[in-house]
This record gives structure tokens, C-alpha cells and sequence, in this order.
């Protein structure tokens, strides 16, 4: 998420008891234990009567059997192999000796000859910027082309805009008013939104764009997508633009991703709320998720009804009832936004589609769960906001190995997304927790059934975090992105951090929680089990032992966890979006690398991360001054990962990401991609 579009507000008023207080339990728990067993041991604890929350299931080790230590064939064997580098603070990003850095695709590269050049005085208009890249770049994967390591297709999520450097001298307002003016400007803005696909190859040691490929597009806040799971063609999602509720116009604040087994994209709606108003009475899911009762984020809709716009565009963002049934008016408009969203990058002609049988809240990434064939697939989401709540989704069809090729892409998604079970999590002080699942017949904490007060599955997915208060879900300290072990099969997230945490539970153990920290789990004996430790926890290096849980010295502390990815080898890429002083003073946003599998006891458990291991933690990028590191993909051949800077504040000068920009000098700052490889061509990090 990014800092400039941060909702502070806090929506959840379940009154559920937070994880805060749950890890708090915990910590003191653990410490009895003697702490540092790490997740393996608190399994095999959960079999010896610690198992909370009211279940009798035993956990187990996902993709390792019933057993909880995981063997050696479950353990990567790749070993770091650079000098973690100190922090930076400069116009300009900081690799390891050995590597360069190039800039890839900055916001305004054409994507087609239907775009001119990139002004660098602001000037390219709406139309340039519908087929140009988007901007503030963030989640990201790279799709191969025929198996290649040297040619495929970046999908780039673009979450937001910065209107001052969009336009040349930001968006034009009316004098009296303070009303936007321009329908220009606005249509731009909108086009600056979305996702971008773009095919890219290696040419000698530098990463080139294949001008007009064919399968080079965008996705903005405007392009038509359809709707599919069981919101689809309900009265919930019916418009004036969409009576059937089948389709809904573009996707917004596109900030964390996902990837599907499959061979598709799946980009995640994150901020959204903000671009709507309701100056009415709001619903009871608009209350809960955040939609605004005063104005929107950008004033797309202050040009409602002027004479040059086209079928609604801006009217929509104005979800106030204005007619007589939802068919003449964009009440339900909101309704088409916070979902996961699906993209088929290898077909230029295939509509993006929404899972809406995912959930309906301020999505950051989605990660699948380790396949097994004849099990279901699970895909694990965060919702990024102060209090809120982990998902997992677990389809009803079971993991057909066939399907990962398939002719038809599309097809396998409604497959494995459209049908199954949404989940929220709620921790317990033992290490263990319990999957809720948010259905007609789930248990609400005080008594009754959720369908006392959800007349459909539709109805309770379209207020998610609502039904998830009412079953007793774990309010957590901003759940961001989601990353799963290819070894092991433990699923990782990151909760960046929260200010406003004045209580400890088990899994937030932290007051004032600036600094943020990693948790990770492993799936039980069946769907409604899990078990959970800290791995992770951000801090200055100078704090007292009881901040500084982890360690952390100036060669890897962080604040502020966010990005979060594994690659195929075990090894765990960490991307920081500080917000705490005490780190900030020191560096830039950042990325550190970690192998979670490797890290084990005498006895193979999986141990956290602490002061007498912490070196096995290394920072590899800073990011340049004013940005956030955000965005994670990797060449299959392991020799480029590509990494996304957002919202810099003077760079970047040249092609060369490390190149500083001059002292005294001054450019208009272009989100990019940045590509680090090593310069004897060999494997990233190792």
C-alpha cells in the first residue's frame, strides 16, 4: 500500500479480541517454552493439549505429511552468497558489488505507435496515456514467452497517481469552486490507473520493450471487465451501465498480485473505497468498507453531467441514489470494485474478469497454497487496513495437474474460482488458530447463524469483513502481502504495521506497533486448523530487546514489511515501506533476502528469526530517496529479478538505476521497473 493513499481510519468495531491480545498471550507462553522452538515445535506442541480455539484437530505439516519437521527433501539448499550492503539515502538505488541495475519501462513508455513519446513536461494527452505504461508501478510477475528466460511478458500493477507530476502543473481547478474543470485531465488520470502487460527481452545484458507486440495492453480504471462468482449477475451489482450485473468499468488502486497455477495474472483492488461517494445514507457494507460520504479521492465525478462526457464516465463515481430503481442510477457502482482481479496475459482479446467468490474487502496480494493433486486449490489474501482480517479461499473443484497448461485459460479460473469456501482467520495464544468460514450456516460469536443476517453467500461476500466480524475473526495489524514456501508449504504474510495499537494480542505482540513484523502458518489435518509464529519482526537496530525481538543490526533492519515474495528456490525477497524515523534516518526503502527452510535446529524444526541467526538475513536493494520498493518477479532462469520503484522523488536521471541524479538538478520523478543482474550473468543472490 502505498503511504499516499493510506486510509487511517479504523472500520472494524467487532469488538473482537485483536491479535495484539492474542500475541501477548503468546509471547508469555512461549517464553515458558523457552521461545526461540520456532513454528515446527509450536505444531508439535499443538498435539500435546495447547491446540486453542476449540479445536481437537491436530495440525499438520502441510506438504510434508502428518509429520511437523520437515525433512531434508522439504529444506532448500541455496545458500546467500552476497554482502549485505549498508542503507543509502540517495537519488539513486544500491545493489551489492557485482550487480547493476537498469530502468525498464518508466510510467509514459509507449506500449503502441497509438501513444506519442513521454513529455517530460506533462503534456501527452489521455489517449497517449491509455497505451502507455501506467504509473506509480507496483505488484508485478513475468510471464515466459515459449519457456524463455530472455523474453516474456510483464504484467505491472499501477496503483495510484500523482496529479502534480501527471499533468504540468497539476489538475486544474476551478477558482471559486475548487471543482475539477477539465475532462482531459480526469480521462488521463484515469487511464494512469490499472495494469499494464508488456513483453520484454534480453538483448545482450540489457532488457529491452518489444515495441507494438501484439500482446502489449492496459488495463485502466475505465476498460470493461466481467464479473463472475456468485456476486455475477445479481441485483447487488445491477447499474445502469450493466442491468444483468454481468460486467463493471475498470479496476482501481492496483497495488499487491497474485499468480495463478494456470497461467494467469491476478491483480488486487486495494484502496478503492476512496474513489467513491455516497452523499446519502450509506449501506452497511459501504459504512464497513470505508466509502466516503463527502467526496472522492481525485473529483472524477465533479464533472457528472457535463456536456463531453461519455456514457456516465465520471457520473458513476457518485454512488448517491438519484432514481427510482438501481437500474437508472450507479448506487451499486462500489459494489464492482474489491475483488481479485484475473488477467490472461498470453491472449490480447481475453476480458479481465473479478472473482468475486474470493471476497469483497481492500485486497493486498494473493498467493496459492501448495498444489496437491486431488486437493483443493487455496488462495490466501490479506485485507490491508488498520484491524482487519487473513482469508483463505478453498475451491470446491480439486487440482488437476492437466490444468496447468490449459487451451483455455478462462475456463480453469471459473473452475477453481468461481465455486468453493472464503475463510478469515482467528489466532489463539497456543501457536494454533481456526479457519471461519463466512457461510449461510457459520456460527456468529454471540449465537445464531450467519444467514440471520445475509440473505444469500452473495450478500455476505459482498460486506466480507462485516460477516467476518460477526464469526469472531483475529483483527490483525494491516495484513499485506502473501507469499507461500515452495518447499515447505508455510504460507508467510506481513502485517506492516499500526500506530493506533494500544492492546497486545498473540499474533500483534507489539504496542504502537510502528515497526511491523512477518507471520507465517501452517495448514492442519483439514480446512479449519492451522498453526502460526512470528518469524519476523522489523526494528532499528538500537532498540531495547523487547522491540528488537529479531536481532537486527544496521546491516538488515527494517521497518514496515510489505512486498513479499518467494522464488522457486526457497529464497524469501522482503520489501520494506518505512514509516518509522528511526529507520528512515538511516535508509531508504529496501529489499532483504532470507531462506526460511534452511533455518533449522538439531532436531529439523523450523526456527524465527533471532539474534544468534539474524545474519542470515541480508539487505540486497535500497531504492532511491522518496520511494517505496514494491513489485517482485524473477527470470526462470534465475539471472534477472525485477523490482518496481514507486513514487521516487528525483529519479531516475538515465537507464542506469544506480546513476544519481546530480546535485542541483531536478527531474519529473517516473515510477519504473527496475532490473538487477549480476554482471559475470549469473544466478540473482547466490
Amino acid at each position: 500500500m502505498s503511504k499516499a493513499t493510506f486510509d487511517p481510519n479504523r472500520y472494524n468495531k467487532s469488538g473482537n479480541e485483536t491479535f495484539q491480545e492474542v500475541l501477548d498471550k503468546h509471547l508469555s507462553r512461549r517464553t515458558a517454552l523457552k521461545s526461540t522452538l520456532g513454528l515446527g515445535a509450536l505444531t508439535a506442541l499443538s498435539s500435546f493439549g495447547l491446540a486453542g480455539c476449540g479445536s481437537d484437530s491436530q495440525s499438520g505439516k502441510s506438504g510434508s505429511g502428518s509429520d511437523s519437521n520437515p525433512d531434508a527433501a522439504s529444506r532448500s539448499d541455496v545458500v546467500l552468497n552476497f554482502e549485505s550492503i549498508p542503507g543509502a539515502l540517495l537519488d539513486a538505488v544500491a545493489v551489492p558489488a557485482g550487480y547493476h541495475a537498469q530502468v525498464l519501462v518508466p510510467w509514459g513508455t509507449p506500449l503502441n505507435n497509438k501513444a506519442n513519446a513521454w513529455d517530460n513536461t506533462g503534456n501527452n494527452s489521455a489517449d497517449d496515456q491509455a497505451n502507455a505504461m501506467g504509473m506509480h508501478h507496483d505488484g508485478m510477475h513475468f510471464f515466459p514467452v515459449n519457456d524463455a528466460a530472455d523474453d516474456g511478458l510483464l504484467c505491472i500493477n499501477h496503483e495510484y497517481i500523482d496529479q502534480d507530476a501527471l499533468h504540468p502543473a497539476g489538475p486544474t481547478t476551478d477558482g471559486g469552486t475548487g471543482l475539477r474543470t477539465s475532462v482531459e485531465e480526469i480521462r488521463k488520470e484515469i487511464n494512469a490507473h490499472g495494469v499494464s502487460v508488456v513483453r520484454v527481452k534480453l538483448n545482450g545484458n540489457r532488457w529491452q520493450i518489444v515495441d507494438n507486440d501484439p500482446l502489449n495492453r492496459r488495463f485502466t480504471a475505465a476498460t470493461v471487465m466481467d464479473m463472475a462468482g456468485p456476486l455475477a449477475y445479481t441485483a447487488y451489482l445491477e447499474t445502469r451501465f450493466s442491468p444483468d450485473g454481468s460486467q463493471t468499468r475498470g479496476t482501481l488502486n492496483n497495488c499487491g498480485n497474485g499468480y495463478t497455477p494456470w497461467g494467469t495474472y491476478l491483480t488486487c483492488e486495494e484502496n478503492w473505497p476512496g474513489y467513491f461517494v455516497n452523499k446519502g445514507t450509506k449501506t452497511e457494507d459501504q459504512n464497513r468498507i470505508g466509502v466516503s460520504g463527502s467526496g472522492t479521492r481525485y473529483g472524477w465525478d465533479d464533472l457528472a453531467g457535463d456536456a463531453e462526457e461519455r456514457l456516465d464516465e465520471f457520473t458513476r463515481f457518485n454512488v448517491t441514489p438519484s432514481a427510482a430503481s438501481a437500474a437508472g442510477d450507479y448506487r451499486n457502482e462500489a459494489n464492482g470494485f474489491g475483488y481479485i482481479v484475473e488477467i490472461d496475459p498470453y491472449n490480447a482479446h481475453a476480458r479481465a474478469v473479478k472473482r468475486t467468490a474470493l471476497g469483497r474487502f481492500r485486497h493486498e496480494g494473493c498467493a496459492f497454497g501448495k498444489l496437491e493433486e486431488g486437493k483443493p486449490v487455496i488462495f490466501y489474501s490479506g485485507h490491508d487496513s488498520k484491524f482487519e482480517y487473513i482469508y483463505k479461499f478453498v475451491s470446491e473443484a480439486v487440482w488437476d495437474p492437466a490444468d496447468a497448461n490449459p487451451a483455455n485459460r478462462r475456463a480453469i479460473g471459473d473452475k477453481y474460482m468461481d465455486y468453493g469456501t472464503l475463510y478469515v482467520a482467528k489466532f489463539s495464544e497456543a501457536g494454533v488458530g481456526q479457519w471461519l468460514p463466512l457461510t449461510m450456516d457459520s456460527p456468529k460469536k454471540g449465537g445464531g447463524v450467519l444467514g440471520d443476517d445475509f440473505d444469500s453467500l452473495a450478500a455476505i461476500l459482498l460486506n466480507t469483513p462485516g460477516a467476518a466480524d460477526l464469526v469472531g475473526a483475529t483483527p490483525m495489524d494491516r495484513p499485506e502481502w502473501t507469499t507461500v514456501d515452495p518447499y515447505t508449504g508455510t504460507v508467510y504474510l506481513t502485517l506492516t504495521n499500526n500506530s493506533s495499537r494500544k492492546e497486545a494480542n498473540v499474533a500483534n505482540p507489539r504496542l504502537n506497533n510502528t515497526f511491523g513484523h512477518i507471520i507465517r502458518w501452517d495448514e492442519g489435518s483439514d480446512q479449519n486448523t492451522f498453526s502460526w509464529d512470528i518469524f519476523l519482526f522489523g526494528a532499528p537496530s538500537g532498540a531495547d530487546a523487547d522491540t528488537n525481538r529479531s536481532g537486527l543490526t544496521d546491516l538488515n533492519m527494517f521497518a514496515s514489511p510489505d512486498g513479499l515474495s518467494f522464488d522457486a528456490r526457497g529464497i524469501l525477497w522482503v520489501q520494506t515501506d518505512n514509516g518509522a524515523s528511526e529507520v528512515t534516518n538511516y535508509t531508504n526503502d529496501q529489499m532483504l533476502a532470507i531462506v526460511p527452510s534452511a533455518m533449522v535446529d538439531a532436531q529439523d524444526r523450523q526456527q524465527v528469526v533471532t539474534s544468534e541467526n539474524q545474519t542470515q538475513l541480508k539487505r540486497f536493494f535500497v531504492g532511491p530517496n522518496g520511494c517505496e520498493v514494491t513489485g517482485f518477479a524473477i527470470s526462470p532462469d534465475y539471472k534477472s529479478v525485477f523490482i518496481n520503484i514507486q513514487h521516487p522523488g528525483n529519479w531516475p536521471y538515465s537507464e542506469n538505476a544506480a546513476e544519481e541524479t546530480p546535485a542541483g538538478e531536478t527531474v519529473r520523478p517516473r515510477a519504473a521497473t527496475v532490473v538487477i543482474r549480476r554482471q559475470d550473468g549469473g544466478q540473482i543472490g547466490v
